[in-house]
């Protein structure tokens, strides 16, 4: 598939999506969140694809929001005062939804600035490695708008409502060290170093895991951040105990490691993926 805003390459069994406007910093526009989309459709349909790596070309990650369009770039017309009428969805978020659904993990290689929906969109990202060169900024408030792509839900939850406050309330542009000190990437790496770290990382998982079990683990941790009582998420373990449990892949899993072996799993997330999340729904925009 041919992609204009992003590049998508995958090799030794890790998808690399490169968000692909270094001109204009790799501004986020429609076509890019449709391409998106797009992108981790094919990461999620690919069996082959152990592991998904975000990352920026250029000397950006993403700039925010193109804002070409001046002060019209996010006015979507008049608002009606009809109560029912509809309300069109924010771009950004459903990429943060897209990702937060997707199937294999997914690493983000922060290689520059990284504003507005440049920061928002690596928070449902389940690794996140950045450049010393990089920048972030939630930069919501300095525009007159407020936080998009389902922040409000996912920072508070990543580095703690106290400091998610002071960064959104600000808007301020802020460093990599302080995004490591408070937990929002997790390592800081030499430019030239960032793809080979997340690499080492992705190759981790390709090559020692289950992928119907990190399909599982990853919706699973996600998930309970927003449950009620940790017997949600006891039912949900029990369940995939269960399930996974009669599984070829777990046979093969204890026998390898009996026989210290590397070992062979078999099962594809396309074909063997089950449901252990019978409650859960997923949230339709109205």
């Amino acid at each position: 598939m041919k992609f204009e805003h992003i590049a998508y390459e995958v090799a030794d069994r890790v998808a690399t999506i490169t968000l692909n406007r270094p001109e204009k910093l790799n501004a986020f526009t429609g076509k890019m969140m449709r391409e998106l989309h797009q992108a981790f459709d094919l990461a999620d349909a690919d069996d082959e694809v152990r592991a998904v790596i975000m990352t920026g070309a250029g000397r950006a990650f993403c700039a925010g929001a193109d804002l070409s369009a001046g002060a019209n770039t996010f006015n979507d017309g008049e608002m009606s005062s009809d109560s029912g009428a509809s309300v069109r969805r924010d771009g950004g978020g459903t990429v943060t939804l897209r990702i937060f659904s997707c199937n294999k993990p997914v690493i983000a290689a922060i290689n520059g600035p990284a504003v507005g929906v440049g920061a928002t969109m690596i928070l449902p990202m389940d690794i996140r490695l950045a450049s010393t060169s990089a920048r972030f900024g939630f930069v919501f408030t300095r525009r007159g708008i407020v936080p998009e792509a389902c922040s409000s839900w996912f920072l508070p939850r990543v580095v703690g409502i106290s400091r998610a406050q002071e960064w959104v309330l600000s808007g301020r542009v802020f460093d990599a060290e302080e995004a490591l000190e408070h937990g929002l990437v997790r390592s800081l790496h030499a430019p030239e170093q960032l793809m080979t770290a997340a690499h080492e990382i992705a190759n981790e998982i390709a090559d020692n895991t289950a992928p119907v079990a990190v399909a599982l683990a990853r919706q699973m941790m996600w998930r309970m951040l927003g449950a009620a009582h940790p017997m949600e998420a006891h039912r949900v373990d029990s369940r995939g105990i269960q399930i996974r449990g009669r599984s070829k892949d777990v046979a093969e899993g204890v026998v390898s490691f009996l026989e210290k072996r590397p070992a062979e799993f078999v099962e594809t997330v396309s074909r063997d993926l089950p449901d252990i999340f019978p409650d859960w729904e997923d949230p339709e925009f109205h």
